[in-house]
């Protein structure tokens, strides 16, 4: 008896596979269905990202202006390390720490 109820337990488990497998996969008109969104999904972030390397270009473009000016204006400042020198030497000789 045991082993007539290991048998139709074994055959309920491969019918009950195949049944799970068959409901898992779904229709082939969904699938396409789906492959049609993916694709349109795929077309537009494309787009997106096209889009972004284009402006990622102009910012490029704009921090290169932005640090050729920032140069120009460093290299119109004068040094104050000569400044700083003969305040130090006055410091130094005039003021005493108490």
């Amino acid at each position: 008896m045991k082993k007539l109820w290991n048998i139709l337990l074994g055959i309920g488990a491969v019918l009950g596979a195949i049944f799970v497998m068959s409901a898992g996969r779904g229709s082939k008109k969904q699938f396409k269905a789906d492959l049609k969104d993916n694709k349109k999904k795929l077309k537009d972030i494309k787009s997106k990202g096209e889009s972004l390397q284009k402006e990622k270009k102009v910012v490029k473009q704009k921090i290169s202006k932005t640090n050729a000016k920032i140069q120009n204006t460093k290299s119109k400042v004068k040094s104050t390390k000569s400044a700083k020198k003969t305040i130090s030497d006055f410091e130094k000789k005039y003021r005493r720490k108490k």
